[in-house]
């Protein structure tokens, strides 16, 4: 952005999660197996919505597209860690970097937005059920979702411009298994108070604005959760909302440690361990911990499988 910025460096090296080659193996397995997961998990998770004709519902839309990201999200870090896992030679191009950051901001502040809208949704369909079809009809909740994916990528516009902008003229060495902002600011010969000032500002409004969303529309859930009579309908109640709750603590909470903290307290080995979480254990758990404990998508999924005609035929 600045015509002064020179950049001496043409690519970085990035130093992955370990140096251990024996390491290196059973962290490619694992994370592969991982990975695989969350491919086939979220993929199945958007075509069995998409073939289910019941599941056709504002809570499933926004799971299509939480799926989508998740697996674009997972893509963008992924791949890459594989690949350095069995290198012997981690590097990435400047331009390269910088694009992995962009896209994987971008998904990661719509993977924000979209938990939001979840909650919200969820909110409406509890506390007001009978305004449910008009407050979370097809047009709202598809501009809801494009709404979430733009203000996604423009919002990772302002991250990855004002980094790419600085200068890196001394070690391109990333402490890290991706190109992410905190360590890529520790390699720059410029001034980046500035720049961490606006990540801060741009990442607490987006984390802290969305998770108070959440809180606020769960609190609410609560209340009426514990107003039903049926014992047994609470119980289901708190059990979905304790496993929905659990990815967004995990998620959050990994995410605020990285992005929010002050920079003088950022931990390379840290930062690598608590990315781990939010770039591949939560986008493999999603489809699990928000469809799997449904009964409306394992009755989708056994319809999938075994046929309709055979389940109404066993039912009789």
């Amino acid at each position: 952005m600045s015509g002064k910025n020179h950049t001496t460096v043409m690519e970085f090296i990035l130093l992955g999660l370990t140096d251990s080659p024996e390491l290196q193996v059973i962290l490619f397995v694992l994370f592969l197996v991982i990975y695989s997961l969350t491919i086939m998990g979220n993929a199945g998770m958007i075509t069995l919505i998409k073939i289910n004709s019941k599941l056709h519902t504002p809570m499933y839309f926004f799971l299509t597209n939480l799926s989508l990201a998740d697996i674009f999200y997972s893509s963008t870090v992924t791949p890459k860690m594989l690949s350095d896992l069995l290198s012997k030679r981690k590097v990435i191009s400047f331009a390269g970097c910088f694009l992995q950051m962009y896209v994987f901001i971008a998904l990661a502040t719509t993977e924000c937005i979209l938990f939001g809208l979840m909650a919200y949704d969820r909110y409406v369909a509890i506390c007001n059920p009978l305004l449910y079809p008009v407050i979370m009809s097809r047009t709202v909740c598809l501009k809801m979702a494009i709404g979430a994916f733009t203000a996604g990528f423009l919002n990772s516009i302002i991250h990855t411009s004002y980094i790419s902008s600085l200068s890196f003229c001394g070690s391109n060495v990333i402490h890290h298994f991706f190109c992410d902002s905190p360590p890529i600011l520790k390699l720059s010969c410029s001034d980046t108070q500035m720049n961490e000032t606006i990540i801060f500002i741009c990442a607490g409004i987006n984390m802290l604005g969305t998770l108070l969303i959440i809180l606020t529309s769960y609190i609410y859930i609560l209340f009426s959760i514990l107003s039903l009579h049926s014992v047994e309908g609470r119980r289901k109640a708190f059990s979905t909302c304790a496993s929905h709750i659990t990815a967004i603590v995990i998620f959050y909470g990994t995410e605020i440690i990285t992005y929010l903290c002050p920079s003088s307290n950022y931990s390379p080995t840290q930062g690598k361990v608590l990315s781990v979480f939010y770039t591949m254990i939560i986008p493999m758990l999603n489809p699990l911990i928000y469809s799997l404990r449904n009964e409306e998508v394992k009755s989708a999924l056994k319809n999938a499988i075994i046929g309709p005609r055979f389940l109404k035929g066993s039912d009789s």
